[in-house]
């Protein structure tokens, strides 16, 4: 019997809105299975919900049909603050090949403080074998030598912008410093380009082979001066930062956005609960206690590579989490002779003044090569509000605080120098 792939859609959003995410696991077809559990999808779930609200109302499914292969099904879900579609890929025997939830966003617009006309961009290619990422280059029209930066986006597949719904603050961040006379280098991770080949990846292996690679690039941009290139990276892309150049000695200095210093199974439970308290009820009291139980399992000294993942946080292997574990990013740090700008929001539930900055101030802030600064108004992804944070308020169109790219710029182009963006 050929099952209707639109009911079956239907059916994957009311068990997610009901928290039977076993259920789901059920629909999955061998392939999926091997990719994904129940918990991925719970914890995927929780997190785009909790970022726009309550569900308002869910829309009619519209399937795409290529010959024998999975019907493509996308069923809409309007939520308070934003949209999101619920995107399943269903076989005639009503098995789920693929599950994915997407963001339906406005297309991104230029910040105010970009200059297009200064500036020109092209792609490349960064690095080289199968894991070889696309990338982007931005550099300034006027004549140089320029300093050049690196960023590198945070956990997650995300790509060169760091996408997030209708935002793209790392998009906002490379125009605005290249119209201010800075060369910049981003790159999609290999999570976003590569998907599974990608999944078995440490931290230290998703970043700094990719990070060297677009170092070592820069460098070469006629227009750009050697010496004077500089690692970027916002929330775990600052705390893998100083690895980064620890593996390659040409780094100049580095900018540290909402670096975490606290350890991050320990974080992800302070997070959830914190959702949790802003969004009450079955499904985030499931992800609460799920979230707990994996990072206890994350923090057992008994760990090993052999340990599944599927009792890990996120679903990452063991590997992953050996590696987060043995990393101390604030001592790496603090063996590095090189300048440092550290930024922190101080309206950030994720990466916090309280958790995190903390351990950069203790083991950095006695440097006068090390300029550390909090903006009060901004969240996690440097958006300036007012209020407490919440996921919801990433969701709305805009941009990267105007003060941020200023005192990156300013800081880039006196090549970190004590005291060079505090007054």
């Amino acid at each position: 019997m050929v099952l209707n792939p639109e009911a079956t859609a239907r059916t994957v959003v009311e068990l997610a809105r009901t928290g039977r995410f076993d259920e789901i696991e059920r629909l999955f077809a061998p392939p999926l299975r091997a990719l994904i559990d129940a918990e991925a999808v719970r914890a995927a779930w929780t997190g785009e919900i909790g970022a726009r609200g309550p569900i308002t109302g869910v829309g009619e499914p519209v399937s795409e049909r290529a010959g024998a292969q999975p019907a493509r099904v996308s069923v809409p879900v309007t939520c308070e603050s934003g949209e999101l579609a619920v995107v399943v890929a269903v076989d005639g025997d009503g098995l789920l090949h693929d599950l994915r939830l997407t963001a339906i966003t406005p297309p991104w617009a230029p910040p105010p403080y970009a200059d297009p006309a200064s500036f020109d961009e092209r792609d490349v290619v960064i690095g080289d074998g199968p894991l070889a990422v696309p990338g982007t280059l931005t550099l300034p029209r006027e004549p140089g030598p320029h300093p050049g930066v690196v960023l590198l986006s945070g956990g997650g597949p995300f790509d060169r912008d760091a996408t997030s719904g209708a935002n793209k603050p790392l998009k906002d961040l490379a125009w605005g410093l290249a119209g201010r006379g800075v060369a910049v280098a981003r790159f999609d991770k290999a999570a976003h380009a590569h998907g599974a080949l990608a999944a078995g990846l440490t931290m230290t292996e998703e970043y700094v082979p990719h990070a060297v690679a677009a170092v070592q690039l820069l460098r070469e941009q006629p227009g750009v001066d050697p010496g004077r290139v500089f690692v970027a990276g916002h929330s775990m892309g600052g705390k893998i930062a100083p690895r980064v150049a620890t593996a390659e000695p040409a780094v100049a200095g580095l900018v540290i956005m909402a670096g975490d210093t606290q350890p991050m199974h320990r974080a992800a439970v302070r997070v959830v609960r914190y959702l949790a308290s802003l969004y009450p009820g079955p499904a985030t009291d499931a992800a609460v206690e799920s979230i707990t139980r994996q990072a206890a399992a994350v923090a057992d000294p008994g760990l090993s590579p052999s340990t599944p993942a599927e009792s890990l946080l996120f679903g990452r292997p063991a590997p992953y989490w050996l590696d987060v574990r043995g990393y101390d990013p604030v001592a790496t740090a603090a063996a590095l002779d090189r300048p440092m700008f550290i930024l922190q929001g101080g309206r950030d539930y994720q990466v916090t003044v309280a958790d995190d900055l903390p351990g950069w101030q203790a083991g950095l802030a006695h440097r006068p090569d090390v300029t550390i600064r909090v903006y009060d108004a901004d969240d996690h992804l440097f958006f300036p509000g007012a209020g407490p944070s919440m996921p919801a308020g990433y969701e709305p169109a805009q941009h990267l605080d105007p003060a941020v790219v200023t005192d990156i710029a300013a800081w880039l182009k006196t090549a970190g120098g004590p005291g060079a963006v505090l007054t």
